[in-house]
């Protein structure tokens, strides 16, 4: 009994009394919190009310928060050729293999630039960050990747350049400067090289910075488009999910546009709900990542902001 009192004792003395400013603050901030979150949250909701109405009632009575008309056409339209699914297996692809070796590249790379004993270590970061500010153009790009690297209808001219970007270098270098050097100096003690001390104890470390950089990669090649508008022609059967999506918004349209003035009810054809439908199909897989690299993701993110 006398453990417990003591127990509660500190527990109580250890609760930190808050004064009214002190509430009102907080209580201003949980308000304003939540009244963003919700104007997050409200357009997903209301692309998701509109995609199941119909056509007529959307263009009628404009988006919906709840369906007025339920109708699952539009996501009919998008699916009935079975070519969306073999998108999700290249996108899906393409996004497990780029964000794993943009993440290996990234991690050595920035383990080895936080080096002191590492040669030039200093001309390599100007280089990378120089490289952040300037750029040749679209077009010597365009034929570099064509001409040069042969990557013409190649989805490794989308895979290749979103591996690393210098704002994730610099992001992932800032983070293993949080990491004291004794530890890579103990390792050196014990025999380990290079690559042991990085893999055996650098990067275990790591993990906040791993999630919230591996989060931004998939983010990039999930949501992909312009590389493979530029690169990837109609020989290339399967798209990208985003272009595939983008080249069936544009086909409703361009038939909602052909077939106006030949006595055909405009509105049957679903283009503005083909537009939520692909919203939805497009956002919804990669949404569910976030749960999981939540408990990192802001960890990682204030250590690699605040270390200069």
């Amino acid at each position: 009994m006398a453990k417990k009192k003591d127990l509660d004792m500190m527990s109580s003395s250890a609760k930190v009394k808050l004064g009214a400013s002190d509430i009102i603050v907080r209580g201003i901030g949980y308000f304003v919190t939540t009244l963003y979150s919700l104007a997050c949250i409200f357009p997903f909701l209301v692309i998701l009310g509109s995609s199941f109405s119909s056509e007529s009632y959307l263009n009628l009575h404009g988006v919906q928060l709840i369906p007025g008309e339920f109708s699952t056409e539009a996501y009919h339209a998008v699916v009935k050729s079975g070519l969306i699914w073999r998108s999700y297996i290249v996108t899906i692809l393409i996004t497990v293999t780029g964000t794993v070796i943009g993440l290996s590249l990234i991690a050595m790379t920035g383990y080895a630039l936080q080096r002191k004993d590492f040669p030039f270590r200093n001309g390599i970061s100007f280089y990378i960050y120089f490289t952040s500010l300037f750029s040749a153009g679209l077009a010597p790009y365009y034929l570099i990747m064509t001409q040069v690297y042969k990557l013409k209808d190649s989805y490794l001219a989308i895979l290749l350049p979103l591996l690393m970007s210098p704002w994730l270098v610099i992001l992932m270098k800032n983070f293993v400067k949080s990491i004291p050097h004794e530890i890579t100096e103990s390792g050196k003690i014990d025999g380990a090289g290079d690559m042991k001390i990085f893999t055996a104890l650098i990067l275990p470390m790591l993990k906040p910075a791993l999630a919230t950089i591996g989060l931004f990669l998939a983010l990039g090649y999930w949501n992909e488009w312009y590389q493979s508008s530029l690169f990837l022609s109609s020989r290339v059967d399967v798209k990208p999910l985003q272009y595939m999506l983008y080249e069936t918004v544009n086909k409703t349209d361009a038939l909602k546009n052909t077939v106006a003035g030949q006595y055909v009810v405009i509105t049957d054809i679903p283009s503005n709900t083909v537009k939520m439908a692909t919203a939805m199909l497009a956002t919804g897989p990669i949404v569910l990542l976030y749960p999981f690299v939540q408990k990192y993701f802001i960890s990682g993110i204030t250590v690699g902001a605040v270390k200069g």
